[in-house]
């Protein structure tokens, strides 16, 4: 399927390699979506089978990807693959079908939404005359243009370096360069394979070490955070779930919120005070997606960590998109490999994003659905109008602080110092002015604000 274009067919917009430059039309690419009818086995996964995607699902993500780094799509197509062929993943036929494809619109670049061997890539490169990505190294790219911090930007470095070491083989052109740098452009590079790979793991050891330094930063970090204490929530979520749309909701921050894959890749974190006065650090983690590149994990794994090391974690769900339940159980997956059990209702809050994308007869069937289950039902909101969100923050609240309880205290006039803590921290019914000049307040407060309130009141009784 062709992009759109003005009406006298030229296309308008800034080059995907050369992202400064004003009236140069983008890269031209075709999407190829194999979907394979069986399934390779994974010995190493002894887990309940995944749920299937649609093709036209799998397809709607691929394209959404490529276009998330401005990519002219000149042809989208999913093919069956009943038999993969070790040398180019496609049957010969559709090869050269693609070939032709390739060559009538001159397309620079070919998106296989599919894992490839370096092998594969390499010949499908000169059947298409063109350069050729797998999904990963897609992702990759995605990852490259989206960083903006250090941190962000050495992990993706990483893990190209890391993708790149097994795949030193002849580029697609007739020029002297090896497979590198971080663009799909790749450039110029010696011609010794050997000497590619001694640099490649030169450079890999030298980012390690600057990520570590970054990680122990990051890790002083959280022990200043650990000493104030504020606990700390993480919304993790499928790519596009609306986790940045939220957290702005919840913090009033302007951190970007597009409909676009992997719109927010830097973590981002905020101080927000709770509707009775509790403080809590939220973080806005980089999205997740279906068959997320293992180098990628890896080289996040220091960003991701605060996700292990959150008090809670909000599960975010589109509960708009009919593969809702396929992108939870990669997000779960995920989070099962760093440590995190997202059955554990009691560290993990699930909650439905999107429910005004519903109408009212789907929205309230999943709502009946959700209350009957074993497990906790999940919190429905929508980041974009609101509703719900009320109901997520006293989840929030009671979750880190207690239940709200009653309590009534009487604050003597040389301790009215303590009244402006007791109003921002609790929800005051009622205040007495007695005859002796004290106070009598009754209020509500979370278990954790009466704890301190106790406190408070102890040490100034002992002082």
């Amino acid at each position: 399927m062709a992009r759109e274009r003005d009406a006298d067919g030229t296309v308008r917009g800034k080059s995907a390699h050369h992202p400064g430059t004003e009236a140069e039309a983008p890269t031209r690419a075709v999407v190829i979506v194999p979907v394979l009818t069986r399934q390779p086995r994974n010995d190493d996964d002894t887990s309940r089978p995944r749920l299937t995607r649609s093709a036209e699902a799998r397809h709607d993500e691929a394209v959404g990807l490529a276009r998330a780094i401005d990519l002219d799509l000149i042809h989208t197509a999913v093919v069956t693959v009943n038999d993969p062929r070790p040398a180019t993943l496609l049957g010969s036929g559709k090869v050269e079908e693609f070939a032709g494809i390739v060559k009538e619109g001159h397309a620079e670049v070919v998106i296989v939404d599919h894992p490839l061997t370096p092998v594969q890539q390499r010949n499908l490169e000169k059947e298409f005359n063109a350069k050729v990505l797998d999904r990963t190294g897609l992702i990759l790219e995605i990852f490259g243009e989206r960083a903006r911090t250090k941190e962000g930007t050495l992990q993706v470095e990483l893990a190209h370096l890391n993708y790149q070491k097994g795949r030193l083989v002849r580029s697609w052109t007739h020029l002297e360069r090896q497979r590198g740098g971080a663009g799909f452009l790749g450039g110029p590079g010696e011609t010794q394979i050997e000497s590619d790979r001694r640099q490649l793991q030169e450079k890999i050891i030298k980012l390690k070490h600057e990520l570590e330094t970054v990680r122990r930063t990051r890790d002083l970090h959280r022990a200043k955070r650990k000493k104030v204490p504020f606990p700390v929530v993480a919304i993790v979520g499928y790519t596009n779930a609306g986790k940045s749309t939220l957290f702005n909701k919840l913090t009033g921050a302007g951190v970007l919120a597009q409909d676009m894959l992997f719109a927010t890749l830097d973590p981002t974190l905020r101080r927000v005070r709770l509707p009775h006065g509790t403080p809590i650090i939220l973080s806005d983690t980089v999205g997740f997606i279906s068959d997320l590149p293992t180098h990628l994990i890896a080289a996040f794994r220091a960003t991701l960590e605060e996700v292990v090391e959150a008090d809670l974690v909000i599960h975010l769900r589109d509960i708009s998109d009919p593969d809702t339940a396929a992108q939870a159980e990669d997000v779960e997956r995920i989070l099962a490999d760093l440590g995190v059990d997202a059955s554990d209702t009691k560290r993990v809050i699930e909650v439905w994003n999107k429910i005004d994308l519903l109408d009212e007869g789907n929205k309230q069937r999943l709502l009946a659905d959700s209350a009957g289950g074993s497990k906790e039902p999940p919190i429905a909101v929508s980041a974009v109008s609101g509703e719900g969100i009320d109901a997520l923050k006293a989840i929030i609240e009671t979750r880190m602080a207690g239940e709200l309880q009653d309590l009534t205290v009487t604050i003597e006039p040389a301790r009215f110092g303590l009244l402006d803590w007791l109003y921002r921290n609790g929800d005051v019914v009622s205040r007495t002015d007695n005859d002796d000049g004290s106070a009598t307040i009754s209020l509500q407060a979370t278990q954790s604000a009466r704890e301190e309130i106790e406190n408070r009141l102890r040490r100034k009784n002992n002082g």
